[in-house]
């Protein structure tokens, strides 16, 4: 990735006097090209760097400039580690541990080999999210189309997208990109994706709107939810919405208000607290879950 490789450059310049492009491209296994664009990106984001032309040529951070130190304190290097680190834990190669080997080398001073935050971005499901992450970033830089197999609650279908952005958010990982089928920028729940392959097609690059993370954009609240809830199930009112999402009632039961946004997932979600919820309002999803209570009950009468 992209931000991986410009702390790995700047870590490498920060440790030698001069380096090559060619050196640094056969480094990060990249092209001159690409390295060419990571230093202009180094400069735009205010380092100083110096390129010379010809025999004894090369990159180095501009002689006479002193980078203050005190930029990067131990706490900095833990913060940058733990990210690398919780990389690593959905990589299926060795690239982040190699990378923070590297950064450890040149900065052992600012390291006090004490960790204090660990971050797993893995999943039950990392065996087969490791190859789909690894097929995405080639598909991204390499600018190849991505094919997958997508189960959406609509149904199953064949998807080529434009990928743009690998995205870990709300606990699971999406790829966000254009989708030829939908002719529009969709985001894809990896989890959901199957037979993910990078095509032989590249794509002309878009000029991409960023998806919007906003709770109000993604989750509208235009459903009005009121239930009563047993006082054993505040922890999870509590893990899932927060102290303030509930009243305690003189009988000792929880009075939940909420915004919901899907009718659908509103029903699931309640359905996990078995008989210890009752929804007041709305009465639609009311007379839901009594239908799928009745169902459920009719199913295994037959059964016996």
């Amino acid at each position: 990735m992209k931000i991986d490789r410009l702390i790995g450059i700047l870590s490498i310049l920060l440790q030698k006097d001069l380096v090559t492009a060619p050196e640094l491209a056969e480094h990060f296994e990249v092209s001159r090209r690409t390295i060419n664009r990571d230093i202009d990106a180094l400069c735009q984001a205010g380092i100083p760097i110096q390129t010379t032309q010809g025999v004894g040529g090369g990159i180095r951070i501009m002689s006479g400039y002193s980078m203050d130190r005190t930029l990067l304190t131990s706490k900095d290097m833990q913060m940058i580690l733990a990210g690398l680190r919780s990389l690593d834990s959905v990589s299926g190669s060795r690239y982040y541990s190699q990378l923070m080997e590297k950064i450890k080398a040149g900065s052992s001073e600012f390291i006090s080999g004490k960790d204090s935050i660990l971050i797993d971005l893995s999943s039950w499901y990392r065996e087969t999210l490791e190859p789909k992450i690894a097929t995405i970033q080639n598909c991204i830089e390499d600018r190849h189309l991505l094919n997958f197999k997508y189960f959406a609650p609509t149904g199953e279908s064949n998807r080529n997208i434009e990928p743009y952005y690998l995205i870990f958010r709300w606990g699971n990982w999406y790829v966000w990109g254009w989708c030829r089928k939908r002719r529009d920028f969709r985001m894809f729940k990896l989890n959901r994706m199957d037979k993910v392959r990078e095509t032989s097609k590249p794509f002309e690059v878009r000029e991409v709107s960023m998806p919007e993370f906003s709770n109000k954009a993604i989750f509208p609240g235009n459903i009005k939810v009121k239930a009563l809830f047993d006082a054993d199930m505040k922890w999870r009112l509590v893990e899932e919405f927060g102290h303030k999402c509930f009243t305690e009632q003189e009988d000792g039961k929880l009075l939940f208000t909420a915004d919901y946004t899907n009718v659908d997932n509103l029903t699931y979600w309640l359905l996990t607290f078995g008989d210890k919820a009752e929804v007041l309002e709305p009465p639609e999803v009311r007379e839901k879950l009594y239908n799928i209570a009745s169902a459920v009950k009719k199913r295994y009468e037959q059964g016996e």
